[in-house]
């Protein structure tokens, strides 16, 4: 899933080729799973992607949308995030970026800073072992928040 402007649209064909080469079937379900958090952009937890999937799929049952999900991460299609309140978050965009994370409504964003995609890893973290990715996490308050705040 490379490419930061990629579309949902292009996302779920990517996803399809994906699941050929990785020799997954690729079931109504899982392409509703998957259809739901391309589009999304919003981070969403399995819970949350249980209910908008319940919509257009009624009889898809919890169990396997948590296993669908777990399954898609495993074979690197999406990616985890951990979040504030413990729950995780999947995310389709599998472009290194940094995410926006406001503590008051728990909302996540995705943003892009190449000065921070292009920074080495210090020479000291070799000693500690092997570095596979890194992820930066700016939090605080959104705009909304603080607006209803006021």
């Amino acid at each position: 899933m490379k490419g930061k402007n990629v579309s949902g649209k292009e996302r779920i064909e990517i996803f399809k080729e994906l699941c050929k080469d990785l020799g997954l079937k690729l079931t109504p379900q899982r392409l509703g799973i998957f259809h739901m958090l391309a589009v999304s952009g919003n981070h969403p937890s399995a819970e949350d992607v249980y209910k908008r999937v319940r919509s257009r799929i009624p009889s898809i049952s919890f169990d396997t949308v948590y296993r669908a999900l777990n399954l898609f991460e495993q074979r690197g299609i999406i990616a985890r995030v951990q979040h504030l309140d413990d729950r995780s978050r999947y995310d389709s965009n599998l472009t290194p970026h940094p995410h926006l994370i406001c503590i008051k409504c728990k909302k996540i964003q995705d943003f892009f800073w190449p000065d921070f995609d292009r920074m080495a890893i210090p020479e000291e973290t070799k000693e500690w072992g092997l570095i596979k990715n890194k992820h930066l996490e700016l939090r605080g308050i959104c705009r909304e928040c603080l607006q209803n705040e006021r």
